[in-house]
């Protein structure tokens, strides 16, 4: 099975009864639920209580680590189905305990005035180098858990405009863009390629705030975790073609790092922005 085809076969959730879900997890090498995939699975679960109508924002708070070894319970909530929009709430629950809640708002499709920020002048992902390669030796220094998640094969391939190396970063500007797609052809199911965004936004977009402090998520001491995340969706695009994430982190205070990125197509259409605080915290070295 593919990596896509696995990330496919995780956001197909079990219906147990009326507005009450079960998903699987994924270990993708991390101690933890990777948060994409509870992002996801939930947009998930509040599509299958709406029809004809697609989601435009979502808002999520990471209350709790997931266990990627047991089950994950998505409880959704009717909250409000009027004439153009409809809200949903989600709770993810897991061991009889809250660790993630969404409010989702979905619109009935309707033309309107349009405009957008134009893309950043970047060059093409074919033009870029893939992404960092470490050495085994590398590799060796570092604790097991990242070992592990740096070699499980990811369901999405990214290409930096301006890479770094991890072992050796230098201080730079709070900002970064990202080429990013699927590893393999997704089904042309808009509601599909959007859950799928979303699950793609949580890849990199905290890690932004570490830039102009000349660290990375390999520096000693450096703990990262998401808090919240919102995202908006303008237009419909494809994760199977590439992306431009566009990533700047405006402040990092009190070890929270905050960042909000927009989302473009190689033509230039901009179809989601997002925003995310994380939990940026550096630890005194022993």
């Amino acid at each position: 099975m593919t990596q896509v085809a696995e990330l496919l076969q995780l956001l197909e959730l079990e219906q147990l009864e009326e507005g009450l879900f079960r998903g699987a997890s994924r270990d993708i090498g991390r101690e933890q639920v990777f948060g994409g995939q509870v992002l996801g699975q939930a947009l998930r679960a509040a599509y299958a209580t709406t029809e004809g109508r697609a989601v435009h924002s979502l808002h999520a708070y990471f209350l709790r680590r997931g266990d990627f070894s047991a089950p994950i319970i998505y409880e959704v909530d009717r909250s409000r189905d009027g004439h153009s929009f409809s809200s949903r709430r989600v709770i993810a629950i897991q061991h009889g305990v809250q660790i993630f809640h969404m409010s989702a708002s979905f619109q009935v499709p309707e033309e309107g005035l349009d405009h957008q920020f134009p893309m950043p002048a970047v060059p093409a992902p074919e033009t870029l180098p893939g992404p960092f390669e470490m050495s085994d030796e590398q590799k060796s220094r570092l604790p097991p858990a990242t070992q592990r998640f740096l070699n499980t094969p990811m369901p999405f391939e990214f290409r930096a405009v301006d890479p770094m190396d991890p072992f050796h970063p230098t201080p730079r500007e709070a900002r970064q863009a990202i080429w990013f797609r699927a590893v393999d052809r997704v089904p042309d199911d808009p509601l599909l390629h959007r859950c799928l965004l979303a699950y793609a936004s949580d890849y990199h977009l905290v890690a932004t705030a570490l830039r102009p402090h000349g660290l990375s998520f390999v520096s000693p001491g450096v703990i990262m975790a998401s808090i919240d995340h919102a995202m908006w969706f303008h237009r419909p695009a494809r994760v199977d073609e590439w992306l431009l994430y566009s990533m700047e982190s405006p402040s990092t205070s009190g070890s929270r790092g905050f960042a909000r990125a927009d989302i473009y197509t190689r033509e230039g259409v901009l179809v989601a922005s997002t925003a995310q605080e994380g939990l940026v915290r550096v630890a005194p070295p022993r």
